[in-house]
């Protein structure tokens, strides 16, 4: 008896708002079903935001042109039927690519003409070019042994053919540019399933495009060798310098030079890490798709596999060394600039204390003076206290009190000085507990 699973309705929950995307991105780029023999053209370009929107117009213009629908604003990856065949478009984080299939022209071989494509006069570049493509997809009688075989199309001398995909499928290429500004890759059919082609031939593109690109990192890392080597002998200079260096001013010189060269280092380090950090996964993306299409050796002949790691293995690791030494120069500047930074503060401190210690010397100093003004101020009013005090005396004879003003004057004196004294003393220790508060 059959039941049915029961139903969870999903009505009033809340649902990311990624969470289509995610779940679509699994069936993102599906395989397709593809029957031998098949022609594949594949480019691939360069695209920034800017370029990447303004492809996105110009292939719904496109599609509208053809009677059918153009892509979403979301969408990543759009297909349509057009000169025959079918043309399909993808976008990706830098880089998208067109790719066009059709069958041959009856009777021609590998990599003959082709009655149509779309990339002529209509079609617009969405950005530089950086992969041309021709994958050939044909049956084993094309390419008779008589004839050749598969090896007669190409340079002997360059040539990469592995058994893939448990022997149904015999893929050769020389990784160089034809007359038509494409490499060739030419796959011959030795009992593919169509859904095993389809995904034969979107790998082999796929890592035909992704080694290309991965190798963008090996100009960038060339160019930034010399400016890292200079950087290093004036680190090497600086660091000769700290050891004889003494004073302030010399050491805040070097300081400057340290902080100068951190600067250069971090702002070419800054502007190669994605190009870096792309390479790398795009070089580990070409080894990942290598592993699916499970290569074997074909006659002696070099694999995909080894023939990409002689060559950019080396590039990969130039990449990583240029990454090392970026590293390592900004650890020792690091260090560097510690040290220095160190020594100034020590010598800053110094100066400090010095400055500390003639303002000390400096404001006892003017205790001092304070304290003989302040003798000399009681010593100065007292002098005026006591000569109103006379000035008083003299004014009682008039009066009838018959007082010698030069007695009063000499009696006066003591109570003045003290007086006077006293009251200095008070005001200077109000003063000062203010001060203290």
């Amino acid at each position: 008896m059959n039941e049915t699973l029961p139903t969870t309705s999903h009505a009033g929950w809340a649902t990311h708002p990624l969470r289509a995307r995610v779940l679509g991105e699994v069936h993102a780029r599906p395989f397709r079903l593809v029957g031998s023999p098949r022609v594949f053209l594949h480019y691939a370009f360069q695209t920034p935001p800017a370029s990447a929107a303004a492809d996105r117009a110009f292939l719904r213009d496109f599609c509208r042109r053809h009677g059918v629908e153009g892509p979403g604003p979301d969408q990543k990856v759009h297909q349509i039927a057009v000169s025959g065949g079918t043309l399909r478009w993808e976008q990706f984080s830098e880089f998208t690519t067109y790719t066009f299939d059709t069958a041959p022209i009856h009777g021609a071989g590998p990599f003959g003409p082709i009655r149509d494509d779309p990339f002529g006069a209509g079609f617009r570049a969405p950005g530089e070019l950086l992969v041309a493509t021709r994958l050939d997809l044909v049956t084993e009688d094309m390419v008779p042994p008589e004839k050749g075989g598969p090896i007669s199309h190409f340079e002997e001398v360059w040539v990469s053919a592995s058994l893939v995909i448990d022997r149904t499928a015999l893929i050769v290429t020389d990784f160089r540019v034809d007359r038509d500004g494409r490499t060739r890759i030419l796959a011959v059919d030795k009992g593919l399933h169509p859904r095993q082609a389809g995904a034969l031939v979107q790998r082999l593109l796929e890592i035909e495009t992704y080694r290309t690109f991965s190798m963008l990192g090996l100009p960038e890392a060339q160019a930034q060798g010399p400016v890292i080597a200079a950087i290093e002998r004036r680190t090497v200079e600086i660091a000769s310098e700290i050891r004889q260096s003494a004073g302030l001013d010399q050491n805040r010189k070097l300081l400057d030079d340290l902080t100068r060269l951190t600067a250069d280092l971090e702002a070419v380090a800054a502007a190669s890490a994605y190009r870096f950090g792309a390479s790398r996964a795009y070089d580990e993306i070409v080894g990942l798709r290598l592993d699916a299409i499970r290569e074997q050796p074909f006659e002696g002949y070099s694999t995909w596999g080894a023939f990409l790691s002689r060559r950019t293995a080396p590039a990969m690791r130039t990449l990583q060394s240029i990454q090392d030494r970026q590293q390592d120069l900004s650890t020792k500047l690091g260090r560097a600039a510690n040290l220095l930074r160190t020594r100034v503060d020590v010598e800053l401190e110094q100066q400090n204390r010095d400055v500390l210690d003639s303002m000390n010397r400096r404001a006892r100093l003017q205790l001092r003076l304070q304290q003989t003004v302040e003798g000399l101020s009681v010593a100065a009013v007292s002098y005026y206290v006591i000569g109103l005090v006379s000035y008083l005396a003299k004014a009682l004879t008039p009066l009838g009190v018959h007082v010698d003003p030069a007695y009063v004057t000499a009696a006066a004196v003591i109570p003045c000085l003290l007086a006077v004294w006293w009251t200095v003393r008070r005001i200077r220790k109000r003063h000062a507990g203010e001060d203290h508060g």
